[in-house]
């Protein structure tokens, strides 16, 4: 897979991914890619991620058994972020839950109508 002109990278060449479970639509987590990681993820069956933290590759599941088969991949109308949906074997988040996105934040909207 050549690099992608549309695809808006940060300083770091990274671009944020969104996973989706491709059955039920849940967002499941979020991760960053850079070329190399987007190349794999697209080629290689398992979704691949670039860890800032440890300057690694890494895919999910290696450790915990709870991989993710990619199903399709898009790029967002301003290119700077990546919709990938999976196939998810067991929980996407580290704590155990399904979804990485599960700490609620209380919204007050003003009426307005």
């Amino acid at each position: 897979m050549s690099e992608l002109p549309q695809l808006k990278k940060d300083a770091d060449g990274l671009v944020a991914a969104v996973i989706q479970d491709d059955a039920t639509g849940d967002v499941l987590m979020v991760g960053y890619m850079d070329d190399e990681a987007l190349r794999r993820t697209a080629t290689e069956g398992r979704v691949t991620f670039w860890s800032r933290s440890r300057q690694e590759y890494w895919r999910k599941g290696d450790t915990s058994g709870n991989i993710q088969v990619p199903r399709s991949i898009a790029i967002d109308c301003d290119g700077d972020a990546l919709l990938i949906r999976v196939d998810q074997t067991g929980p996407a988040c580290h704590t155990g839950a399904r979804s990485c996105f599960f700490t609620p934040v209380p919204v007050t909207v003003e009426d307005r109508s």
